[in-house]
């Protein structure tokens, strides 16, 4: 009976059809990973990895040099030339929104993130 209304080609246009049907539903409405990279701002350059990176950046500031780590999906302010120590003692920080700055040396550590996987720094970028 199916040979009657339906030829060979015409299955196989349905079942192609059908799967890119199945795909474009799978490709657009399947969760997006959450990204998060570090953004390091000093005075005259910004950086930014991915928080995944691996990274011991040096900024220099007008009063010195500033240290920033990133390991084991965390960043926090390794040592810095300003008297107080309050960016040091901020501590690791891993959160999207989370920071720490040194404001005597003008650095800015922030961890930035997106819902869309397309935004975050490639390989190449850092």
């Amino acid at each position: 009976m199916m040979g009657k209304f339906f030829k060979i080609p015409d299955i196989a246009i349905i079942l192609l059809a059908a799967g890119l049907t199945v795909f474009s539903a799978f490709t657009s409405y399947a969760k997006p990973q959450k990204t998060s990279q570090v953004v390091i701002r000093g005075q005259i350059q910004e950086w930014i990895f991915p928080l995944s990176a691996e990274e011991t950046v040096t900024v220099r500031g007008p009063i010195g040099n500033t240290t920033i780590k990133i390991r084991g999906g965390e960043a926090w302010v390794e040592s810095s030339p300003c008297n107080n120590q309050t960016c040091v003692a901020q501590g690791h920080i891993r959160q999207q929104r989370a920071w720490a700055a040194c404001l005597p040396n003008n650095v800015l550590l922030i961890i930035e993130g997106t819902d869309e996987p397309g935004n975050a720094p490639d390989t190449i970028a850092w």
